[in-house]
């Protein structure tokens, strides 16, 4: 093919135009059939999730999770493979990739998820193009394609109309359009519950609009043993968002299990530590626009993100990214806190994120390499993360102004990891990152916290702990400055390289010393082998200070002993999935008006 580009022509120019167009085109087209493949993979995928739940397979539900996230990779290897196979894509013109764009932006005029296909062509591009051609000319730096009033069939959302037939009707109807195949068993009390709650929250008295409907998305969303139900309820210029959590009653069919209306409080099923949720979207730009209006301080990539779309968050949070180092003008600075023996961290204070960059000489003391890092990082990301393990977002080759860098910053990087950064020009390009929300490290929180703000965050880190022992997560190195407070006061650990199963550790009482001499040795007088934990030993490193001692040990004693953590294990291996909630025990209708609801490890 190109050979074809330079061949001679009767008609040089007008020959060798057509020839170049027609092989754009046809690269274009090749590029969209691998995004098509893709995105009709992941519907399926997400499709079944309905099925899944309807089952009570949580183990299928946890094996589609991590499937579905290596999914994208594998249809962007796929195709580029296909273009160095079909177009010897390496050789290609660097010329040729605009003409590529071009058609590819033509064939995206009526498709269902451009923005998406956008971000693919990106992914596939970049494997082929050198980073100097990461531009506008090239790439989708900015989105080509608008994505408002995309028609769907059948449409995102579903409108209802309580004036005409009746709240309890239309509630009704509600679930009834979903379609769920095990039954609900007491649908009468729970459809009673729901509308208690929402009269309990309507302003009063109460006067019907000409507009009055309550608006629903037409895909439930599906994550671990519950799926949600999400809408709004219109009445003028009155916009109330819910949320109302579907979950098995262990009788063999479903209830409701609460109705959430704070956008507060329905924020935090789309955070960054959670696990993706699974939603059937022809139009998924449709579904963001829908869940914005109802969370509108969440931004589009997290949300993005929270659906199972993360290339394309990680897209829109680049734009973001570039947008923002446009309109300020503060530096980058090496992260407060501890310094890690693994990663160099630093962030610019006006930006809500840190960048963590693997040294070139990790600490003897740890016994990883930047590989083992890496892979954790990924079982973290393909793992439930159940609200306590913080989501990262994994960039090649970013470029950063070098002006921006403070020299402190810059020496450090230049010292501990010549290997992943190139000053090119005015630009320091570090060649490997993960960028993490940023939370105040729990340690630094702990310093500066009055007494009764240090024992919440106490007794958080240890419902932290055992929230991860409960989905076979051993943290490894559970220090304070390895966890961190988020603004609303949730502690999510985010160090993952001493991170394991916990089937694949052994927990272990120490044994009685042989002799009191053996007991004043500085070497242990038991055999340890590599997965050997000791929780008792776990005191003297965490618990420094009584504030923080007496209130640990009031709450979480038993996180010191190794019947605590095997019987985690136990519960593990036979199977058992615990299910953590998302939103506090008083939100729930069991709590709130004494409805025999399932148990679970609430969220306090």
């Amino acid at each position: 093919m190109t050979q074809a580009l330079s061949a001679v022509s009767p008609f040089p120019d007008k020959g060798r135009s057509q020839i170049r167009t027609d092989t754009a085109l046809a690269i274009a087209r090749a590029l969209l059939e691998g995004f098509d493949k893709h995105y009709r993979i992941f519907r399926e995928m997400s499709r079944a999730a309905k099925e899944r739940f309807e089952r009570a397979d949580w183990a299928a539900v946890q094996r589609a999770h991590a499937d579905r996230i290596a999914l994208y990779d594998e249809r962007v290897r796929e195709a580029a493979e296909r273009l160095q196979h079909e177009f010897d894509a390496d050789a290609l013109p660097d010329a040729l990739w605009q003409d590529i764009k071009l058609q590819y932006v033509g064939l995206l005029t009526n498709h269902k998820q451009p923005e998406l296909a956008e971000t693919f062509f990106n992914s596939v591009s970049t494997r082929i193009l050198h980073r100097s051609y990461f531009h506008n000319d090239y790439l989708f730096v900015r989105s080509a394609v608008a994505t408002e009033y995309i028609e769907s069939d059948p449409p995102a959302y579903r409108s209802y109309y309580p004036a005409t037939d009746g709240l309890r009707t239309v509630v009704a109807t509600i679930l009834a359009d979903f379609g769920l195949r095990v039954p609900f068993n007491h649908l009468r009390r729970d459809v009673g519950y729901l509308i208690r709650a929402v009269r309990e929250i309507l302003p009063k008295p109460l006067r019907l609009e000409a507009n009055h409907q309550i608006q629903v998305l037409s895909s439930l969303f599906f994550r671990n043993k519950r799926t949600y139900l999400i809408g709004k309820f219109i009445n003028g210029h009155l916009e109330q968002p819910f949320a109302v959590p579907i979950v098995h009653d262990g009788a063999g069919g479903l209830t409701l299990d609460a109705c959430l209306f704070d956008p507060r409080e329905i924020a935090p099923l789309f955070a960054f530590s959670r696990a993706y949720l699974m939603a059937d979207m022809e139009v998924p730009s449709a579904f963001v626009d829908f869940l914005s209006s109802m969370m509108p301080g969440k931004p589009r990539a997290e949300l993005y993100t929270a659906l199972g779309l993360q290339k394309h968050g990680k897209t829109l949070f680049y734009r973001e990214f570039l947008h923002h180092l446009k309109h300020s003008r503060d530096q980058f600075v090496l992260a407060p806190g501890i310094k890690g023996l693994v990663m160099v961290v630093f962030t610019l204070p006006s930006y809500p994120y840190v960048f963590k960059v693997i040294r070139d000489n990790i600490s003897p003391t740890k016994d990883v390499t930047a590989e083992t890092v890496k892979e954790k990082y990924m079982l973290v990301k393909r793992h439930d993360r159940i609200g306590r393990m913080a989501d990262t977002l994994e960039y090649a080759n970013v470029a950063f102004p070098r002006e921006r860098f403070t020299r402190e910053l810059l020496d450090e990087l230049r010292r501990e990891l010549p290997s992943q950064i190139e000053e090119d020009g005015s630009n320091v390009v570090v060649k490997h990152t993960y960028i993490e929300r940023r939370m105040k490290p729990l340690n630094m929180f702990l310093d500066e916290a009055d007494d009764e703000q240090a024992h919440a965050a106490v007794r958080d880190y240890g419902r932290a702990i055992k929230e991860l022992a409960s989905v076979n997560i051993f943290p490894g190195d559970m220090l304070f400055k390895n966890f961190g407070v988020t603004r609303g006061g949730r502690v999510v650990f985010y160090d993952y390289d001493e991170i394991a199963y916990m089937t694949e550790c052994n927990f272990r009482r120490i044994p009685a010393p042989p002799t009191p001499e053996a007991e004043m040795s500085a070497e242990a007088w038991y055999p340890v082998a590599p997965n050997d934990i000791f929780p008792e030993e776990f005191a003297p490193f965490l618990l420094s200070g009584a504030k923080v001692r007496d209130e640990f040990l009031a709450h979480h004693s038993d996180l010191l002993s190794p019947d605590f953590w095997n019987d985690c294990k136990h519960n593990i291996e036979r199977g058992h999935i615990e299910d953590v909630f998302p939103y506090r025990r008083e939100a729930r209708f069991a709590s709130r008006f004494g409805a025999a609801t399932p148990s679970g490890g609430d969220h306090p």
